[in-house]
């Protein structure tokens, strides 16, 4: 069994939409010969919380837009950590960066056929990582002071 036309259509828009908030290392898995629920996962992140929300905002309002799907459920809004939209045919999962490391849902995922998606979304790769240094170069280029 492979994901549906349908499931893939929804990926590839969700996957389009994360890329355009600038969510990092967007990946997509079929994971319909193992779950009899789904048939894809989605998987994004962002390094902040505000960001988190913003990306799961365009994915809704995209694939309602774009193809009138609708999530039958939506959790992890209150802290904006990890939200999760189930559309049924795909669930799309979005993390902040911390939560995407801890849980490494692709090491759970890793022997599902990883999907293609759309060439602005495979360009996220490598983001998190490529942000995490960042961030650790600018704390390393602050002065110590004194309070």
């Amino acid at each position: 069994m492979t994901a549906t036309d349908r499931s893939l259509e929804l990926i590839n828009t969700a996957a389009q939409a994360a890329a355009d908030k600038l969510a990092h290392d967007v990946i997509a898995y079929d994971v319909s010969d193992v779950l009899s629920i789904t048939d894809a996962f989605l998987l994004a992140s962002a390094p902040n919380d505000r960001q988190v929300r913003a990306i799961v905002d365009e994915i809704e309002e995209r694939l309602q837009k774009e193809l009138g799907a609708k999530p039958v459920r939506r959790e992890g809004d209150r802290e904006s950590r990890w939200i999760l939209l189930d559309y049924v045919d795909i669930v799309v999962h979005v993390q902040h960066s911390e939560e995407r490391v801890f849980y490494a849902l692709e090491r759970l995922w890793k022997d599902c056929p990883e999907l293609e998606l759309p060439a602005d979304a495979k360009a996220t790769r490598g983001k998190a990582e490529e942000h995490a240094k960042l961030q650790a170069a600018e704390v390393a280029d602050e002065p110590a002071g004194e309070w």
